[in-house]
């Protein structure tokens, strides 16, 4: 193993032990046994000033599968009743459908699916008296009032668990379960992917190169975290630095990008509300929480509502039409705080939207061949059917991953002679070296012993992550 592999192993490690990207912090919790109409219900501001109940006139996700890539989503909580569609565990630590609670934070994945597609709950009957007369009018099948909605309330779930956050007793890598995680949900119907994971680097193993390429050629929304400040995110951190992934910053509660509960890059695609959250927790009660991992899902939410709409609308379209009707936010255009602007769900999936061939945030197809070209560890993968116009270019700098370097035209630059004359000393040197080696070796007795570069140490779960 590289000294290079073995560091990416590490910071890999590292940049998605932090990585639960809600922040849930001790401090900001709050939870109850049970949500009434005017208290739980109530707090989600964001389903009106995103425009959020103005978009359910037109869709409510129906039918749409969104994989949920967290720390397992409990599907017993009384708001995700018949919202789970099935589920897989990549950790090695959970239940093989998706749905125990694991990890550094086991309450993440149901805070965020319940966000995502709550589908509330009814109210618990009245306690009767002996004067009491039934009421002439039964309620509502359908009605739900209490509890967490949604914001594709009629979309459904696929619960895919991963240990994050600390060491995995189920022995499996950060990076190993992200990718297999990925592709589970692409083979298992999904639509749109919600990751709200982040690190605090930008680089990503090559191993998650086929995987994310593959939900690409497959026509899957993936939509990830941008990271929080509070969390040590102060920069957009893997996997929301991908290309084609459409990366969700912060707003606080008057609009503006939120100071603790996001981060700022260039990847960023649209902003979302991201503080003073409520969702689910494992077991049926409720919190506030705050941070990206919280906007993600709200975000997701409104991909699904537009893929239920328009069933046959790509993937570059949907994201397309996310980000070209957000609201300007921020510096004129496209900015590292806002990205395109804030979320307008109404104008998603109403406004007229001009058709595009290409995702306004790149493509990781793309990304591939330039930034992998000459590296034979990149992954295979199916070849990607050729584009009927050019390609977006990418959205990362080139800095942020090794390139290839070119071969050196040293020798072909070099007279003949000055060429032979060095090779003539270079073996001299290496025959010399040889020699000395072997005497060293039998003089320490014969063993000799690497130390071991692909320990991944460097785990970090004092943060909330992004």
């Amino acid at each position: 193993m590289t000294r290079a592999t073995a560091r990416f192993r590490r910071t890999v490690s590292a940049l998605l032990s932090a990585a639960l990207a809600g922040g849930v912090a001790a401090a900001a919790i709050a939870t109850a046994p049970a949500a009434q109409a005017d208290t739980w219900r109530d707090k989600e501001y964001w389903l009106k000033e995103a425009g959020i109940t103005k978009a359910w006139e037109v869709s409510k996700g129906t039918d749409v599968k969104v994989a949920v890539i967290d720390s397992g989503v409990d599907g017993k909580h009384p708001d995700l009743k018949g919202a789970i569609a099935g589920g897989h565990d990549v950790s090695g630590a959970g239940t093989p459908d998706g749905q125990k609670s694991i990890g550094a934070k086991p309450e993440h994945g149901t805070l965020v699916a319940t966000m995502l597609a709550g589908r509330g709950h009814e109210a618990p009957p009245k306690k009767s008296t002996a004067s009491a007369k039934p009421s002439p009018v039964p309620p509502a099948s359908n009605s739900r009032p209490d509890g967490i909605i949604g914001v594709a309330p009629e979309a459904q779930i696929l619960a895919v668990s991963t240990w994050l956050g600390s060491e995995n007793p189920g022995g499996k890598s950060d990076q190993d379960q992200i990718p297999e995680a990925v592709r589970w949900a692409v083979d298992n119907g999904a639509k749109v992917i919600n990751i709200s994971l982040g690190s605090t680097s930008p680089e990503w193993p090559q191993s998650w190169d086929a995987a994310f390429l593959y939900a690409e050629q497959k026509d899957v929304v993936i939509v990830a975290a941008a990271g929080n400040r509070v969390g040590g995110n102060v920069q957009v951190g893997a996997p929301a630095t991908i290309p084609g992934v459409l990366t969700v910053a912060g707003l606080d509660l008057n609009g503006q990008a939120s100071v603790d509960s996001s981060s700022q890059g260039i990847s960023i695609g649209v902003a979302a509300p991201a503080e003073k959250l409520a969702g689910g927790l494992p077991g049926g009660s409720y919190a506030e929480w705050a941070g990206t991992s919280g906007a993600t899902p709200i975000v997701s939410g409104v991909a699904a509502l537009i893929r239920s709409r328009w069933p046959e609308m790509s993937a570059e379209q949907v994201v397309n039409r996310i980000v070209s009707t957000a609201k300007d936010a921020g510096a004129p255009g496209k900015d590292p705080l806002y990205g395109f602007g804030m979320l307008d769900a109404e104008a998603a999936l109403k406004d007229e939207v001009a058709e595009t061939q290409t995702n306004p945030l790149g493509s990781i197809s793309d990304w591939i061949r330039v930034h992998r070209r000459g590296n034979p560890a990149t992954p295979t993968a199916p070849a990607a059917p050729p584009a009927e116009s050019p390609a977006a270019q990418p959205t990362l700098p080139e800095a942020t991953v090794p390139v290839a370097e070119p071969p050196s035209q040293l020798d072909s630059a070099l007279p003949a002679a000055v060429v032979i004359g060095f090779g003539g000393l270079f073996i001299a040197i290496i025959v010399a070296g040889a020699i000395q080696l072997s005497r060293a070796y039998r003089a320490s007795g014969g063993s000799s012993e690497e130390p071991d570069t692909g320990a991944l140490n460097s785990v970090d779960s004092s943060g909330p992550g992004s």
